[in-house]
């Protein structure tokens, strides 16, 4: 690409040379016979730059759309390989328009900007290099000329890279309040805030509108100057070139020339100010990304794979901190052992780490101290595909796709034939997607937005057993269900339960009665571990919590 790019430049400047000879040499003689020749040199000339043209837009076309697929790989690569914590902090918005916005205007420059800000500057050297040859005063006048260019591009580019990233910046503030307000519209419709949502967004609008008027405003100031001073020197040089053809100093055909060359670096001067305009939105875009490249994520997969696996879960003293609270622990000196086929169900008050305890199983958070064992093996030193394939989880707020039914309940394993699938909907009691448009088939929309609260839940329960996990954790999966559908997939998730280690996250005493014991959690410790009727009777705090979601001590079930 760069070698036809130069070639190309090559011959731009060796065509006016060729005129040059035309004018000085058969015109003024007068001898046709050698006009031919030159003539057809001219013509090659310009053929071959023609092919050059087309041999570098060619490759890269192939070049650049490559370097941006990888580019995209390897973002979306590294957005999954970043752990909770990072995804915690920063806003999805933003996220999106580094995959899309910023990755385009890298994309934009390394197809067009990078290359001419090479040739060009290649051109205006050479060429201003051939005009003091040809002609030293005149080729003074065009190389001051690009003493101002040099020195507002100096300002343009310190002031325009600033803007360029407030304007980046704001695009991704936009995206997040636009995907907030799609995926969130039954909640803004709901509460009849459509306004106030619409406000929001509008008034982000218009920031991004009022930094983006600054940036064109800026960009345009530049650009006419870029535009005068090219123009300026052309009148100049065609004056004194005049001047210098009455004296005899400067041949009709150097002067030619001398005009053709100068004419041009009209475009290479012109288009500066667009290219370095891409450069810094470019240099802003790859900063952008670079911060999510250089984040380093703190769960890492070990080496070892369970083959063979039992599921039998141990947490050995652990304790845990969110990065952003490190003094205050959610888990302390926490001991809790489930043995393979059992099922332990936690129990807790609001905040009391339920669900960050599951959480840590498969490793979406990783424990700040003590460990966690499958199997004997710290979940640290498993590789991660290995260790997320062993365990299933599935949570009170489902994430469906927008993809077919049949695509989102396969997540976790696409082998899974039609009657596996089957299975997994008749322990969910997720029949219901049989009665969908297309059954399996239809689409469900983003979020499962289409679907209720209960069908969600049943469908991410029937992905979770759909998996055949080693270890099924059910962050309180049935609590968007009635009474009757409960009771149905509670008998059905005792088979499945019988045959897998399980954690179940319960608010419900009918939800407690599906393991074999029970974990009680309180300031971060399991304080008391046993089954229902032990618990029950011996602890009033276990009595009182199930007491609150029954409605009164009598109503729990024993």
């Amino acid at each position: 690409m760069l070698v036809a790019a130069l070639g190309g430049v090559a011959l731009s400047i060796g065509i006016p040379l060729v005129t040059r000879a035309i004018i000085d040499g058969p015109v003024t003689a007068g001898d046709l016979s050698a006009l031919l020749p030159l003539c057809g040199l001219a013509l090659a000339l310009g053929v071959l730059e023609a092919v050059l043209v087309w041999a570098r837009r060619w490759v890269q076309s192939g070049a650049v759309l490559g370097l941006e697929t990888t580019l995209r790989h390897d973002l979306y690569a590294r957005l999954q390989a970043l752990p909770m914590a990072f995804h915690t902090r920063w806003q999805s918005g933003q996220l999106l328009s580094r995959a899309t916005t910023d990755l385009s205007a890298i994309r934009r420059f390394s197809g067009f900007g990078l290359l001419f800000l090479l040739t060009n500057a290649v051109q205006l050297v050479a060429t201003t290099a051939v005009l003091l040859h040809l002609y030293w005063p005149l080729g003074l006048v065009v190389a001051a000329a690009s003493v101002p260019i040099v020195w507002l591009s100096m300002r343009f580019e310190k002031r325009y890279v600033v803007v360029s990233r407030a304007v980046q910046d704001e695009q991704g503030d936009l995206a997040t309040l636009a995907e907030e307000g799609a995926v969130g519209i039954r909640v803004v419709k709901s509460f009849g805030r459509a306004e106030h949502v619409s406000r929001q967004y509008e008034q982000a609008a218009g920031r991004l509108l009022e930094t983006s008027l600054t940036k064109v405003r800026l960009a345009a100031r530049f650009w006419t100057f870029l535009g005068v001073i090219p123009n300026l020197a052309v009148v100049v040089v065609l004056a004194l070139g005049a001047v210098g053809v009455g004296r005899g100093t400067l041949t009709p055909g150097e002067l030619v020339a001398f005009i053709t060359l100068m004419l041009s670096l009209v475009w290479p001067v012109s288009s500066l100010g667009v290219i370095l305009a891409m450069s810094q939105e470019a240099m802003t875009a790859a900063a952008r990304i670079l911060e999510i490249f250089d984040t380093e994520p703190d769960i890492v997969g070990g080496t070892r794979v369970l083959e063979r696996p039992r599921g039998h879960l141990r947490f050995e003293g652990v304790g845990f901190a969110f990065p952003d609270a490190p003094q205050e622990p959610v888990l302390r000196d926490l001991d809790l052992e489930v043995r393979p086929g059992e099922t332990v169900a936690l129990v807790g008050a609001t905040g009391s780490g339920k669900t960050l305890l599951t959480a840590l199983v498969p490793r979406l958070w990783d424990v700040t101290s003590g460990r966690v064992t499958l199997d004997g093996v710290d979940v640290r030193e498993l590789r991660l595909e290995n260790l997320r394939a062993l365990v299933a989880t599935a949570f009170e707020e489902p994430t469906l796709f927008s993809m077919s039914a049949r695509e989102n309940l396969t997540l976790g394993r696409s082998d899974a034939t039609d009657a596996e699938v089957a299975q997994a909907l008749e322990v969910a009691q997720a029949g219901f997607v049989h009665d969908l448009p297309y059954g399996l088939d239809t689409r469900i929309g983003e979020q499962g937005m289409a679907l209720s609260g209960g069908q969600r839940q049943r469908l991410a329960l029937a992905r979770a057993v759909l998996a055949r996990p080693a270890v099924l954790v059910l962050d309180d999966t049935l609590s968007a269900l009635d009474v009757h559908t409960e009771r149905l997939v509670e008998d059905a998730l005792r088979r499945v339960l019988g045959a897998t280690t399980g954690l179940v996250v319960a608010h419900r005493a009918s939800t407690v009665l599906l393991a074999d014991r029970v974990a009680l959690l309180a300031d971060g410790r399991v304080t008391h571990v046993g089954t229902h009727h032990e618990l029950l009777e011996t602890v009033p705090a276990y009595r009182e919590l199930l007491a609150a979601d029954a409605g009164t001590p009598e109503d729990v079930p024993a």
